[in-house]
């Protein structure tokens, strides 16, 4: 049930009416029409701006619209008044057996309600880490992790078909130091003294893989050249680090579907199909770039590369895929990649990158539109940095993965629900600071103890319910007469309750996880506050002594409150909070 798409019908109806009657013309589009909560609730519940939308087109009055449509309006047994406001906007108040509906709707459809069919099942790819296999995950890509798999949930939740992928980066130079430096902590558990020059890998974590590669291979490394052992380490250690990996991911509970494998797209043809693909639409030529902004006449040697016209498709300059020498270019193999999903018949993909990548997001958007001939759209989301900080100072850097804070860092200082929670409480393109001690405050200004004990105030309430003798199964508060619950308070968590399945689909519109986040905080505050009326107010009680009825319709209402933050929760990656300790 979505009470704002049904009274956006209701508008769609009447309109459809006042057509039909020669009170509006014919041919109008109605797309535009929506209706949302006011900026005002003292306006009223819900606003509509059909009168200001469709007045230019048909040629009238907002207002006068606005007074037609109103007319109708108010047949509706849920409108207790349509009020017409300024030039033409108009405001609506609903009949509290509509909000007793959306309650009914909640205890039988339980943590579904809210659940929509707007994505009809089209696959998305959401990519999202895909970190260097270097080394343990750091606190920027914690972000990118939380980020990226709540998008997936809520796009999941939204009706959308969702892979998440993981692309490894083990196609680079990269590797080839990683593979360097563990042949270091080789050496090193050979008993030999060992310096890791700058460039390489120092942190501790590699210690354990340097003694691992010891028992497997003996000596037989000890005392060779590269050529000897690079390509087998480079293997070996890429294998143990994606280990490691998943070992941290999973610390976050995440699961990946795909790990896509950059190495697998060299020495394959896959590189060169994509660029065969851009090549037959005309999009491939031999040239040479204007240098970079800021370079000096003299510091620049033009030279003629491979280049990819992606200034067809948006972008700022046209982009090179092969260097005069005849490699590729690092963009190559990224283009191999996205036309590697565009070929796997995606309907959209979406990329979580750091905030390092946003000169990337053009020429990615560009390639996949020439790709898959503007057809399969591609998002690309930064996320910004993460600011740690602990008893009023920065953070410190982990000894063990030697130069950053890792994700098992903060894992074991807060927990994964915090670290999941705290890590969407800001849009993703905004700075973010985490605060070790503020994050497990008890109070109102942390917002996971906020919405966590909400619920637990719930889950408490139904504790002291069952000790009172007070039957509060399922069965019994679907049956509960809902017409005793009809307090301003009351009914004012019940509107918030009623936006739940409009926020959804919103936040999946625009690929933002945080704003399920944002609409906890708020419900938690209508609940709250309800709570905290009943500390003044009697009649407010959950449990009314002596009134098992009236108890089981307010217990209905905090019911509902708790399987709504259990959804949003549940697109969070979040575990809901039995009790508060």
């Amino acid at each position: 049930m979505n009470l704002f798409s049904e009274i956006r019908s209701l508008v769609l109806d009447a309109l459809a009416q006042m057509q039909a009657e020669g009170t509006l013309p014919e041919g109008l589009s109605f797309d535009n029409v929506a209706v949302e909560p006011p900026r005002d609730a003292a306006h009223g519940d819900m606003a509509t701006n059909a009168a200001m939308v469709l007045a230019k087109p048909a040629k009238m009055k907002p207002r006068y619209i606005a007074d037609a449509l109103a007319a109708k309006l108010a047949d509706d047994a849920r409108v207790t008044s349509a009020e017409v406001a300024g030039p033409g906007f108009l405001n609506l108040r609903l009949a509290d057996a509509a909000w007793h509906g959306v309650l009914s709707a909640i205890l039988e459809q339980g943590t579904a309600y809210g659940r929509s069919d707007m994505g009809q099942g089209k696959k998305v790819n959401v990519e999202y880490v895909s970190a260097n296999p270097t080394g343990p995950l750091h606190v920027g890509h914690t972000r990118g992790a939380v980020f990226g798999d709540a998008l997936a949930s809520l796009l999941d939740y939204a009706g959308y078909d969702v892979t998440r992928e993981y692309y490894i980066n083990d196609g680079g130079a990269q590797v080839d130091v990683l593979a360097r430096s563990v042949y270091l902590r080789y050496l090193e558990a050979h008993g030999e003294a060992v310096e890791f020059p700058d460039g390489t890998y120092p942190g501790e974590y590699l210690v354990e893989v340097g003694q691992t590669l010891k028992d497997k291979v003996g000596d037989a490394y000890v005392g060779k050249g590269e050529e000897v052992w690079l390509q087998e380490i480079r293997n070996f250690a890429t294998d143990a680090m994606m280990d490691l990996i998943r070992s941290d991911l999973a610390q976050l509970g995440i699961e990946m579907d795909v790990f896509f494998s950059e190495k697998s797209l060299y020495g394959t043809g896959r590189i060169e199909a994509a660029l065969e693909s851009l090549d037959a639409k005309g999009l491939i030529y031999e040239g040479v770039l204007e240098p970079p902004k800021g370079k000096k006449p003299e510091d620049w040697e033009p030279r003629e590369q491979t280049l990819f016209k992606s200034t067809e498709h948006g972008d700022d300059v046209d982009r090179p895929v092969k260097k005069s020498d005849g490699s590729w270019t690092y963009f190559a193999p990224d283009i191999a990649y996205h036309f590697d999903k565009v070929s796997r018949g995606f309907d959209e993909l979406i990329d979580v990158f750091g905030a390092d990548h946003g000169g990337y997001v053009k020429r990615m958007k560009a390639a996949v539109s020439a790709l898959s001939d503007g057809k399969v759209p591609l998002d690309i989301k930064l996320t910004q940095l993460v600011k740690l900080w602990k008893n009023g100072e920065p953070f410190k850097m982990s000894k063990r993965a030697g130069n950053f804070v890792t994700l098992r860092d903060v894992v074991d200082q807060v927990g994964s629900d915090v670290t999941r929670f705290v890590m969407l409480t800001r849009k993703n393109d905004a700075s973010l600071d985490f605060d070790f001690d503020k994050v497990l405050e008890q109070s109102r200004e942390n917002p996971v103890f906020y919405v966590q004990y909400a619920h637990a105030r719930i889950q408490s309430v139904l504790r002291r319910a069952a000790e009172a003798g007070i039957a509060t199964d399922e069965a019994t508060l679907k049956a509960t007469d809902l017409a005793k619950v009809g307090h301003e308070a009351e009914l004012a968590v019940a509107k918030k309750l009623a936006e739940w399945p409009r926020l959804v689909e919103i936040a999946a519109r625009t690929n933002e996880p945080h704003r399920v986040a944002f609409y906890l905080y708020e419900l938690a505050g209508d609940f709250h506050a309800l709570w905290n009326r009943g500390n003044e107010l009697h009649e407010l009680r959950f449990i009314q002594d002596g009134d098992a009825a009236t108890s089981q319709a307010k217990i209905a209402l905090a019911q509902t409150v708790a399987v709504v933050i259990s959804a949003g929760l549940g697109i969070l990656g979040v575990t809901p909070a039995q009790e508060m300790r």
